[in-house]
């Protein structure tokens, strides 16, 4: 018998990569990737791998089709920080749904973030986790056999991009923060192995409770825990705390980065829920996530 087909929507971009290179690696389904160009390098070393690419965009609900027909299974994450994807996230989250739906998916897979602002009553605006949050809603009323969230912890790999070390005002290297540095809030992790718990939930069928949050966590840490970790493996950083206002002007879109830290503040990344949800991903893959230090060992080079 063939093996059933999985969908990955945003398969060639860091979370739907590990998703991908999860499913292959459990054997259990084939995957297909929609693409926007299955001619790029990274479509082809896929095609390469075993892996059907077909074009499809989710700017374009329409072309979602290809992807999606006769898949029994279908995982999507929209882009945060795609210029194109930012202001329509919502949008094109549920268009995707409604596209999976119509073309007969069973389960859908979607990669949300808690509803800042619903949790905050408004107080604070954090686009990027709440616009995904709002698409819950309609996966849960959609009507497929089986629906699953899976939340990405606060990428490790972000030191790495966006997050990487910056000359401070005392003349060191590291972060200028705007919570307290000693405030263990952030649920953070390799985004690679969201990977993990999605094929797990496409493999536990109804061992997994139907609509399950799982909340992919290496840790809860500090910024203190960060540069104490690094500074033992030959790091030499610091993290000073700053007003919300100096942090405001460091660079585009810092208000909204602010915000965001603040929330951990007062609720953690994953908010309210975040022990039910870690707990859930935790139960479904063995040996659980990679921690920041070991993750930082084989990543970061001390300078």
């Amino acid at each position: 018998m063939s093996k059933q087909v999985v969908a990955v929507v945003g398969g060639t971009g860091q979370q739907g990569g590990g998703v991908v290179d999860a499913l292959l690696a459990a054997g259990k389904f084939a995957v297909r990737v929609a693409s926007r160009n299955p001619a790029s390098d990274a479509a082809g070393a896929l095609a390469a791998r075993g892996v059907e690419v077909v074009k499809a965009d989710l700017l374009d609900p329409s072309s979602l089709r290809s992807a999606l027909k006769e898949a029994h299974g279908a995982f999507v994450v929209t882009n945060s920080w795609d210029p194109a994807q930012r202001p329509r996230e919502t949008e094109i989250g549920a268009a995707a749904v409604q596209a999976a739906r119509a073309a007969g998916v069973e389960h859908f897979v979607w990669s949300t973030l808690p509803d800042v602002e619903k949790l905050t009553g408004g107080r604070l605006r954090v686009a990027h986790f709440t616009e995904k949050a709002r698409v819950d809603a309609a996966v849960k009323a959609a009507g497929f056999a089986r629906h699953t969230f899976v939340m990405a912890p606060m990428y490790f790999q972000n030191f790495l991009t966006m997050m990487t070390p910056q000359p401070l005002p005392n003349g060191g290297r590291g972060w200028a923060v705007p919570i307290d540095p000693a405030a263990r809030v952030i649920h953070a992790g390799d985004v690679t192995e969201v990977g993990r718990a999605v094929a797990a939930a496409f493999a536990a069928g109804d061992q997994l409770s139907d609509g399950s949050y799982l909340g992919v966590c290496g840790g809860v840490y500090s910024f203190n825990d960060f540069v104490g970790t690094l500074n033992a493996q030959g790091h030499k950083l610091q993290v000073l705390q700053v007003p919300p206002a100096t942090y405001d002007g460091f660079y585009p879109g810092a208000p909204e980065v602010r915000e965001m830290f603040h929330y951990f503040a007062e609720q953690t990344y994953f908010g309210p829920e975040r022990e039910r949800y870690i707990a859930a991903a935790s139960a479904h893959v063995p040996g659980g996530f990679t921690n920041f230090a070991d993750w930082a060992r084989v990543h970061m080079n001390a300078a």
